[in-house]
């Protein structure tokens, strides 16, 4: 179970959240493209497509993150 975050914790998730969204609106639209074409069967190479988007969605989710907390840091290490 997740827990509940602070207010500043909830409002940093809520803009993340907003920021992936935007990085990866190709991405979700690609998404919709294949689950449209695939008619009723999301399986086999679909299945497979969609996993590649999905994954590709989170490397963005990942790659906004930690260049937000790298860009903390002004001086070097």
């Amino acid at each position: 179970m997740q827990e509940a975050l602070d207010s500043a914790q909830e409002a940093e998730a809520r803009e993340l959240a907003e920021a992936i969204a935007a990085a990866a609106s190709t991405e979700f639209l690609q998404l919709a493209r294949v689950l449209v074409a695939s008619g009723s069967s999301p399986f086999g190479k679909t299945g497979f497509t969609i996993r590649d988007i999905v994954l590709r969605v989170g490397a963005k989710a990942y790659e906004g993150h930690l260049a937000k907390k790298n860009s903390a840091t002004k001086a070097p290490a």
